[in-house]
């Protein structure tokens, strides 16, 4: 299929050679996001409930706790334990790895067997074919990872030579879920001089062939969350974590 052609297609989303419409997508993405994500950060959060689950700083722990109430009481040490696990931790892992699963199952991408790679998809914006490493957002990746990255795509044109396989570099992608290109670090830049990085607007407009689909999931993204109040759960484990502070010899 040419450029054009591409650049034609009626409103909505090609999955598996059907067209899925912009308000099918949403209520997709809104389901998937209810069961996938927010389902298993609410099942992560209530296995919080045992202090055995955090690995504690003795150093910081009674300081950050002051610094973040004006108190070293037990109930402010376990909000700084819950506050940035159940905020931080949790669901960015969770979000990355549902993510994976999102643009497999939700969009119909192909998953991938080359190593190092996480999907193979049609670019619905020049037609090429990508095959691309998924991450999170502009700031996931250290050092360490560049070299890593640079090596499975050399790879995969080593081995593409081999069979017969015409894969250039610019066949070999990095795709974020979010974020923009001016908030690229330092490492995803120096993957770009090389290999094409895209950032969320325009990873998901390449995938997808809507050019503001990054935008239609967050708000229906958006629109879940207001579906969810995890206050309740998150101040009885604060208040079980207190106890246990208490009967713990050391803090």
């Amino acid at each position: 299929m040419s450029t054009e052609e591409l650049n034609k297609q009626p409103d909505g989303v090609i999955v598996n050679n059907q067209l899925i419409t912009t308000d099918e997508i949403i209520e997709r993405t809104k389901v998937f996001f209810r069961d996938r994500i927010a389902a298993n950060h609410l099942r992560n959060t209530e296995k919080l409930n045992d202090i055995d689950k955090f690995k504690i700083n003795p150093f910081l722990m009674k300081y950050l706790a002051n610094f973040f109430t004006g108190s070293m009481d037990n109930e402010s040490l376990a909000r700084v334990l819950v506050y940035p696990r159940v905020l931080g931790t949790s669901i960015n892992t969770t979000f990355g790895t549902q993510m994976q699963y999102f643009v497999n199952e939700v969009l119909g991408s192909q998953g991938s067997l080359s190593s190092g790679i996480d999907i193979e998809f049609v670019d619905r914006i020049d037609g090429m074919k990508k095959y691309c490493q998924i991450k999170a957002g502009p700031e996931t990746i250290n050092k360490d990872d560049v070299k890593t990255i640079k090596d499975h795509f050399k790879g995969l044109i080593n081995l593409g030579r081999t069979n017969g396989i015409a894969i250039s570099p610019v066949n070999c992608v990095v795709g974020l879920f979010y974020g923009s290109e001016d908030q690229l670090s330092g490492h995803y830049k120096a993957i770009n001089e090389d290999y094409p990085v895209f950032a969320a607007q325009e990873f998901w407009h390449r995938l997808t062939g809507v050019e503001n689909f990054y935008d239609i999931i967050s708000d229906a993204v958006s629109e879940v969350g207001d579906e969810f109040d995890g206050r309740e759960v998150m101040e009885s484990i604060i208040q079980n974590l207190a106890n246990q502070i208490g009967e713990e010899e050391g803090f």
